[in-house]
């Protein structure tokens, strides 16, 4: 049964992602309807850690595609095992020839890529397709036909039918357009930097020793920072490793250990430019509006 906005929250919480309402309710209609859920957003704003938890909320297997530019069909949805074919035939020899080709291509030799594996399991697993929007418009073309239809044509093998529908979940980082036909085909729900309440919950939930009030601080500063001009606008990725480095550094106060904050930015601060751009006087800047 498709879970409630409310259980796919708390879920998803327990598995340590903290989601909005928007959010919680595009996945609970992308399971009523078995629809695709297209995840936009910028870098690092935690849209690969939304399957992830999602998985773990409806205890399946996490299927991954990490796409990227020149990415194929094989790559991504089957091969053949050539060097267990060429063994197969040479131990073969001399039998008949489409005796031999009808062992060689059968499952034995068969190499399941994600697609395939998506498909092919028992308990539908979260198919994830990470960054579509680095494969070539060729591949998503051929992406568009396998959402349409759960279904896979192997010459040799005939066509193999979805055992169970995947919950499937593409992110896209915005580096080329999207096709109008993979947006129809989709759910939509854009991820945006979480504001400072939920961002603290999320410090939380993922860094251990965290307390409320060094989490809160931290979500505060970190809200301050992406408001200058910086080339790389740190996520919350880069929110949690600085999280991470405070604890560990037995930070429990910002403002009690004023120079370590600003040392400890380089988990923010992707580019030497922005490091430049962060000096001293701007961290005690930002660090002086933190309550």
């Amino acid at each position: 049964m498709p879970l409630s906005r409310e259980e796919i929250a708390e879920r998803l919480a327990e598995a340590g992602y903290i989601a909005d309402d928007e959010l919680a309710t595009a996945i609970a209609i992308m399971q009523l309807l078995k629809r695709p859920l297209l995840l936009e957003g910028e870098a690092g704003v935690g849209k690969t850690e939304v399957a992830k938890a999602l998985a773990s909320a409806c205890a399946t297997s996490l299927i991954r595609l990490q796409c990227y530019e020149g990415l194929d069909q094989s790559a991504a949805l089957y091969e053949w095992n050539y060097q267990r074919q060429l063994l197969a035939i040479q131990a073969h020899q001399g039998k008949d020839a489409s005796q031999i080709e009808d062992y060689i291509f059968s499952e034995k030799y068969l190499l399941e890529r994600p697609l395939l594996a998506a498909i092919r399991q028992d308990n539908p697993p979260v198919l994830l397709i990470d960054e579509v929007d680095r494969a070539d418009e060729e591949f998503e073309a051929f992406l568009l036909e396998i959402l349409s239809d759960f279904q896979v044509s192997i010459p040799e093998l005939g066509t193999v039918r979805a055992v169970s529908i995947p919950h499937v979940v593409l992110t896209s980082n915005g580096t080329r357009e999207l096709s109008d036909a993979l947006r129809r085909r989709c759910l939509y729900h854009y991820v945006d930097y979480p504001d400072i309440e939920r961002e603290t919950r999320i410090i939380m939930a993922r860094i251990s020793g965290a307390s409320a009030t060094l989490s809160l601080q931290i979500a505060r500063m970190v809200e301050k920072v992406r408001k200058e001009d910086l080339r790389k606008v740190p996520g919350v990725a880069e929110t949690l490793d600085w999280a991470a480095a405070l604890v560990g550094l037995d930070v429990s106060d910002l403002h009690d250990r004023p120079e370590l904050v600003h040392e400890t930015l380089m988990c923010l601060l992707k580019t030497h430019e922005d490091k430049t751009r962060m000096t001293r006087e701007v961290t005690e800047r930002l660090l002086g509006r933190v309550a």
